[in-house]
């Protein structure tokens, strides 16, 4: 059984994807020869459909463009004139101040969503990734749900345990959405003014939340990357280096795609004295680094089992010297003697000075400059992996996260108890589990496939308060996912009680801790049905 799915496409079909996409068979490939706008347009649709990015060209773009005048092009040929020219500059001006200058859009399909973190992990590169409360995982596509089947795992003895167990939970999952979307359908009527449209994307929403957590890590997605040469070269000796057979493998996809259009920039990855080397440095680190922890630390007994935002670490002072930050550039005073100043100011005049730096902010994308870089806070966090997945792809920030397994307990909506769902969520999530610990001993790394998004993980961020305010703001939004809106919430309090940074809280205003929403999604969809329909005219 082949690892990916080869999608068919007509032979005049062909003879156009040939032009824009660098191969029409791998799940890696890049875009070329189309304008940027056009890029981002593809992209951005992306994560509303389930289809590739290749049909979703022929089957939406391909009617708008003139593609009349590119029929000699061929992008699935290596661009050897590229690669001489890119040579010529890398020896004149060096490669790594170079390397930031040329940008690639890379579509990577049927990753699994372990694959997904790995690929989104950089700071300096965009994604856009498939969503789950938009498409339904029921399908299956040339008679297979949607899953990562790694060939090692299925190779072995364990193989026909994997399939058939992964095959039930999503058989649960596909009979527990239709179910969870009739419920709320039927819970929650029209309203007057509200399109027949808006609201069934509303209501789907709702219902596909409310059932995401059955997904397992394993479920395949499509995840969107622009990025730059010293970019995609960094995330390709991180995945060089990735313990996850998946990863090193895309890893290699990723590379043949890459050297089609940005060659010298990526000729380092796997070079022995290069990029071998450095590949081989992050993987020895790793291994010592966890068979210290198991030598000197070793793993709880009884891990946390219950949902938990921690503030583990802040500046006590951090109001006094954001004051100071804020007048720094009206001065001709040092900080230091700035901070003193403002420790001397009473707190109505702190709060003064940074009222008026963060100024009247008439939406959430209106935010203070970078004096409020300067507060810092750090949490410790305990939720649902398809929480995690969500909050992760904020890059303004140092995040890590442990490895995704059980022992943490789930999470469960409520709106599943609502449905009368609960028994068959917990049996399929027991499911989950008995699978996971079935295949840990013999495949550590690949076990975590197995595990349901519902189950709980822990990760910590590290971030100042700009950052902050961008992230709690988008992620408390109303219509975001209930479980980050939780977290969004409770770090906010935290800053505010914990901390005691009232003014740096207030600064936040878009922050929403409302908790009764009936459907999430519908004043978004209003809107956007809105944009379209004032397109039109």
């Amino acid at each position: 059984m082949s690892t990916y799915l080869v999608e068919e496409f007509t032979a005049d079909e062909q003879d156009i994807l040939r032009r824009y996409f660098t191969n029409l068979d791998q799940p890696v490939f890049a875009l070329v020869n189309l304008p940027e706008v056009v890029k981002g347009a593809l992209f951005a649709r992306y994560s509303r459909t389930q289809k590739s990015l290749r049909r979703l060209f022929l089957d939406e773009f391909v009617g708008e463009l003139d593609i009349s005048g590119d029929v000699s092009l061929d992008a699935s040929v290596g661009l050897k004139r590229a690669e001489e020219l890119y040579d010529k500059v890398f020896f004149e001006y060096g490669d790594d101040s170079v390397a930031q200058l040329g940008g690639v859009h890379l579509a990577c399909e049927q990753a699994s969503n372990l694959l997904t973190k790995i690929l989104e992990w950089g700071r300096l590169a965009s994604y856009l990734e498939q969503s789950t409360r938009y498409i339904a995982y029921d399908s299956r596509p040339a008679g297979r749900y949607r899953y990562y089947r790694d060939p090692q795992l299925l190779a072995s003895p364990l193989g026909t345990r994997y399939i058939g167990d992964m095959d039930r939970i999503f058989d649960s999952y596909s009979s527990l959405a239709k179910q969870a979307i009739d419920y709320v359908k039927k819970t929650t009527p029209k309203a007057d003014g509200v399109s027949d449209f808006v609201y069934r994307m509303a209501v789907k929403a709702k219902g596909l939340d409310a059932v995401r957590g059955l997904l397992p890590a394993a479920t395949q997605s499509n995840v969107g990357i622009y990025g730059s040469g010293q970019s995609y070269e960094q995330l390709l000796l991180r995945m060089q280096a990735d313990p996850l057979p998946e990863a090193r493998h895309y890893g290699q996809l990723i590379l043949t795609e890459l050297r089609k259009v940005i060659p010298s920039f990526v000729r380092r990855v796997d070079l022995k004295d290069r990029g071998i080397v450095t590949s081989k440095y992050f993987e020895a680190n790793r291994s010592a680094t966890a068979a210290l922890y198991d030598e000197l630390v070793g793993h709880s007994a009884e891990p946390d089992t219950e949902e938990s935002v921690q503030l583990i670490d802040f500046d006590p002072d951090a109001e006094i010297k954001l004051v100071a930050s804020i007048l720094y550039s009206h001065s001709n005073r040092s900080e230091a003697e700035l901070e003193k100043i403002a420790a001397q100011m009473s707190i109505e005049d702190r709060t003064r000075v940074i009222t008026s730096y963060v100024g009247e902010r008439s939406n959430r994308r209106h935010r203070p400059g970078r004096a409020f870089e300067r507060p810092y806070y750090r949490f410790d966090v305990l939720a649902d992996y398809g929480a995690f997945r969500d909050l992760q792809r904020h890059r303004m920030l140092t995040l890590e996260w442990q490895k995704l397994n059980p022992s943490h307990g789930f999470v469960r909506p409520e709106l599943v108890d609502e449905a009368g769902l609960r028994e068959p969520f917990d049996e399929a999530v027991g499911r989950s589990r008995e699978l996971h610990d079935l295949l840990v001993d013999e495949f550590p790394t690949q076990a975590s496939y197995a595990v349901s998004m519902a189950y709980k993980v822990r990760f910590n961020f590290y971030l100042n308060a700009r950052s902050a305010m961008h992230t709690l703001e988008l992620r408390s939004a109303p219509q975001g996912h209930p479980a980050y809106r939780r977290v969004a919430q409770q770090m906010h309090t935290l800053i505010a009680s914990q901390a005691g940074h009232k003014a740096i809280a207030a600064a936040m205003s878009y922050v929403n801790h409302n908790s009764e929403l009936d459907l999430e999604r519908l004043d978004a969809e209003s809107r956007a049905e809105a944009k379209r329909e004032a397109a039109t005219k």
